[in-house]
C-alpha cells in the first residue's frame, strides 16, 4: 500500500497580526522614497552649485584672458613720454600711441626699408625740417631717443591736422603718403567731395594702414581715459 505524501504549502505572507500592518509598511515605503528623493535633489543642489562655480570661473578667466591680449595687442610703452609730447601739441595721446603701434609697434630702434627711424618712424630729411622749426641742431642718432622721436612726431601729426582740417583720416593718410600725394589726391572727385578731406584712399597699403590706426584708436582711447 503506497502511503501519501505530504505536500508542503506555501507560508502566507504575514498579515496585519502576524507581522507589521499594511499601514506600517506603506510608511516605511513612503520613507524610502522620501529619502531617495532628498538624495537626489542633494545630488542635484550640488551639481547645480558645481556648474555655476564653473561657469564664473570660466567668465573670470575669459575677462582675464581678454585683458592680457589687449594689452599685448595694444601695449601701454611709453606712455608718460606720449601724454607730455601729446600735451605739448594739443593732441589726444589715445591718437598718437595708435600712430606709434601702426608705425614701429613700440619699437625705439625700429627703422623701414626707406630709412624712417624710431618709434613714429621720422626720415632723416623730415626730422631736419622738423628740428629747424625748433631751431635745433639736427643729429640722426637723436631720432632714436623715444622723447624726441615722439616730440618731433607729434609736431608733424599736429602740423598735418591743421593742413587738413582736423580730419584724422586725411592726416593719418599724409602722415604715410605725404603731404604731396595727399594734395593730389585731394584735387581728384574721386578720392574727395569736398577737396580738403579723403574720401577714397587710392593705395590700399596706405588704406589698410589708416584703417589700422583709426581701430587702434578706438582701444586706446579707452585705456589712455583708465
Amino acid at each position: 500500500m503506497v502511503q501519501k505524501q505530504r505536500v508542503a504549502r506555501p507560508r502566507r505572507a504575514p498579515g496585519p497580526a502576524e507581522g507589521i500592518s499594511r499601514a506600517q509598511a506603506q510608511r516605511r515605503r513612503r520613507a524610502r522614497a522620501a529619502r531617495r528623493r532628498r538624495r537626489r535633489m542633494a545630488l542635484w543642489g550640488i551639481l547645480g552649485t558645481a556648474l555655476v562655480v564653473l561657469l564664473a570661473l570660466g567668465a573670470w578667466a575669459l575677462l582675464r584672458g581678454d585683458g592680457e591680449i589687449s594689452l599685448n595687442r595694444y601695449p601701454m610703452r611709453y606712455e608718460q613720454e606720449i601724454r607730455a609730447a601729446a600735451a605739448e601739441f594739443s593732441l589726444d595721446p589715445a591718437y598718437v600711441a595708435s600712430v606709434v603701434l601702426a608705425e614701429s609697434s613700440f619699437d625705439p630702434q625700429a627703422v623701414s626699408s626707406d630709412g624712417a627711424i624710431g618709434l613714429m618712424q621720422i626720415v632723416p630729411s623730415t626730422g631736419e625740417w622738423i628740428a629747424g622749426k625748433f631751431d635745433e641742431a639736427f643729429d640722426v642718432q637723436n631720432l632714436y631717443d623715444p622723447a624726441v622721436n615722439l616730440r618731433y612726431g607729434c609736431w608733424y601729426l599736429r602740423f598735418l591736422l591743421d593742413r587738413y582740417d582736423g580730419d584724422m583720416r586725411t592726416a593719418s593718410t599724409a602722415y604715410h603718403q605725404g603731404q604731396g600725394r595727399v594734395d593730389e589726391w585731394l584735387k581728384n572727385p574721386e578720392y574727395s567731395e569736398d577737396g580738403k578731406t579723403l574720401s577714397v584712399i587710392s593705395s590700399s597699403v596706405t588704406d589698410t594702414y589708416v584703417n589700422r590706426i583709426l581701430d587702434n584708436y578706438e582701444h586706446y582711447q579707452e585705456l589712455y581715459a583708465a
